[in-house]
């Protein structure tokens, strides 16, 4: 991990996922979780001040990113909220079976580099009926702004830590054996190619 991974990109993607937007889209979903939650890519934990505390009974904060972790455990002992951290990356879930009553996945299926692995993951640590709570950025449904999406993927993906402008959420979330229970999409405020946005419930049946 060079300089830019371990100082810069922290501290830039903590900032960029602190707009009011993305805040608000955080604000759609989170509190919604229950039970034994799982986070996928809590990053620097964010959606730490969204969770009903009265309804989460246990949080697993799953985090590859040491100094992001490092950013979350922070905001968490200031918050006053409990979180057992796993440094693993969203492929290598190190829970049970059906242990997890609700996983928790916001602006992060664009950065895992095995997203059909780690969404089996998901549902495989799901119970039955357990829900998939996510809000995503990806691909756009407009022909002009898609083709954006692919021209500057790569580029985009390597100033932003491995992250895609052009995965198509819903149907890799379907694929992946999940069933849609709610769903919504926008573009939110800011460039196209980059705020087109899914977010809602998928569950295990």
């Amino acid at each position: 991990m060079g300089l830019y991974d371990r100082l810069v990109l922290p501290r830039l993607l903590d900032f960029a996922m602190r707009q009011k937007p993305i805040s608000m889209q955080r604000q759609k979903v989170v509190p919604q979780a229950h039970g034994r939650v799982l986070e996928i890519g809590i990053g620097s934990g964010l959606n730490l001040a969204f969770y009903d505390r009265g309804r989460v009974a246990k949080l697993w904060g799953l985090e590859p990113s040491e100094p992001l972790r490092r950013i979350a455990h922070e905001r968490a002992r200031a918050a006053g909220i409990e979180v057992e951290f796993l440094g693993l990356p969203g492929e290598q879930i190190p829970l049970e079976d059906a242990s997890v009553d609700t996983v928790v996945t916001t602006y992060t299926l664009c950065t895992i580099p095995g997203v059909e692995r780690a969404l089996g993951e998901m549902l495989r640590v799901l119970v039955p009926g357990g829900s998939l709570l996510f809000s995503e950025h990806g691909r756009a449904p407009d022909a002009g702004v898609a083709r954006w999406q692919d021209r500057l993927d790569r580029i985009w993906g390597q100033v932003a830590g491995g992250c895609h402008l052009n995965r198509a959420i819903a149907d890799l979330i379907g694929s992946a054996g999940f069933r849609m229970a709610e769903t919504d999409t926008m573009y939110v405020p800011g460039p196209r190619p980059f705020t087109y946005t899914y977010w809602g419930r998928a569950q295990r049946d």
